[in-house]
């Protein structure tokens, strides 16, 4: 992530962009058109089915050529092999297996520019996160409250607002047997309030799964949390009981790469997860091909993918639109509101399905703070994530496209443009 940064940085341009591209396929076109690729260019190549479920080790797979992700139909191509066979466009002309190949977008827990991001990076031979993650606290718009989210938000019969919001308490159902995906910085694995319970992990990014952030640990907590945390902490947990699988594809500054994004799909989907959660995207970035190849492939396999539409937005004078993933057609985007049903003041728009709670969110954090009040669209999305798997479980029809409706279908309206919070506010079965 940080070489590719700094190299970004030196070519100059749009240093949104990593250097790499990515090869969509059309359907069904995966495995011929990767063997055309090694058969014309002598590529060399590696598949996700190379690792144990499909849990890709990016470090081990650096060095190759192009890198295929079989469950989603799309592959990764080093910059280097691109510009030396002149591939960027001369791949999809030559071979009608490919529906695209595109540039791959740096990918970030909020809205980050590339060169705040390595500012501290920049100061030293070796990438340390430690003063980035200070300057991510204090100025990205996911970890900071909003000011319409103060302090100490209402709890209503020892729950949080937010789910109080989306009648979650009220629901019969508790996510039981149902497998939700966080792709975000990881989790704190030794959370108290997790303690004794079963979670699969991967990591997509060479670090440790252990969230040293505090973003990944705050939106699993909010999607798959515990029915009753320990002491006077509320219940902040929508589907205590699912079955939580965290794949770690932002590192422990809350960075990565678009490539690292889809290797968590595919790995998510490869394990059937019904619900994958992504507080993640690229501001300003065009709809991807990668990630709309991405989404149909999840439907399909009866898996859905929700997203944070991005916290660019100072409202009311500017209006973002929603970046990737989240402005794929194929991907749930999500807004944020308060908990006085306003559209929160950053909250991105144009292409959004629904709304969830996300100003002054009280969920799990890393230790030592272990509990804290965050604000963005990334604390909107897995309160969707959440209440995805409250309706996966009502239902084993509720799966992917089905799950997708019902979920728009059963919102609570709110007074606002379906640009802002889309068919309404997320409610639970």
């Amino acid at each position: 992530m940080d070489e590719l940064l700094l190299a970004a940085l030196e070519r100059g341009g749009d240093t949104s962009q990593t250097g790499r591209y990515l090869i969509t396929f059309k359907e069904g076109g995966l495995e011929t058109g990767v063997k055309n690729l090694q058969a014309r260019h002598s590529f060399q190549m590696a598949d996700a089915r190379d690792f144990a479920e499909q849990a890709v080790n990016m470090q081990d797979a650096a060095a190759v050529d192009v890198l295929s992700f079989p469950e989603i139909g799309v592959a990764v191509m080093s910059g280097e092999a691109a510009a030396t066979r002149n591939l960027m466009t001369a791949a999809a002309a030559d071979d009608e297996t490919v529906e695209s190949i595109d540039p791959e977008y740096f990918v970030f827990s909020s809205h980050v520019n590339p060169r705040d991001y390595l500012r501290g990076a920049m100061r030293a031979l070796q990438f340390v996160y430690d003063d980035l993650l200070e300057e991510a606290e204090e100025s990205e718009p996911d970890a900071i409250r909003s000011p319409d989210a103060p302090v100490s938000e209402p709890l209503v019969a020892g729950v949080t607002w937010g789910l109080s919001a989306t009648r979650a308490p009220a629901s019969r159902f508790d996510g039981r047997g149902i497998k939700v995906a966080i792709l975000d910085t990881g989790f704190d694995l030794g959370h108290p309030d997790f303690a004794g319970r079963p979670i699969v992990s991967a990591t997509f990014v060479g670090q440790p799964v252990m969230d040293l952030h505090g973003h990944g640990t705050h939106t699993a907590g909010t999607a798959c949390g515990p029915l009753a945390p320990a002491g006077p902490t509320p219940r902040y947990g929508i589907a205590p009981r699912s079955l939580l699988h965290v794949g770690k594809v932002l590192n422990n500054s809350g960075g990565g790469t678009q490539a690292q994004s889809l290797a968590g799909i595919n790995w998510a989907i490869a394990n059937r997860c019904a619900v994958i959660s992504m507080s993640l995207g690229a501001a300003g970035s065009p709809v991807q091909p990668s990630y709309t190849n991405a989404g149909t492939a999840a439907m399909a396999n009866g898996c859905l993918i929700i997203a944070a539409a991005g916290n660019s937005s100072y409202r009311p004078s500017v209006i973002n639109a929603a970046g990737s993933p989240a402005n794929s057609p194929t991907v749930v985007s999500v807004g944020s509101v308060t908990s006085a049903m306003q559209v929160s003041v950053f909250s991105d728009g144009q292409k959004v399905d629904l709304a969830g709670p996300g100003s002054g969110v009280l969920s799990s954090y890393k230790r030592p703070v272990t509990h804290s009040t965050l604000s963005g669209t990334s604390m909107a999305t897995p309160h969707v994530a959440g209440c995805a798997a409250l309706w996966a479980q009502s239902s084993p029809a509720l799966r992917g496209a089905a799950l997708r409706a019902r979920l728009l279908a059963s919102v609570r309206a709110l007074p606002f443009p379906a640009s802002d919070v889309g068919a309404g506010l997320v409610q639970a079965p």
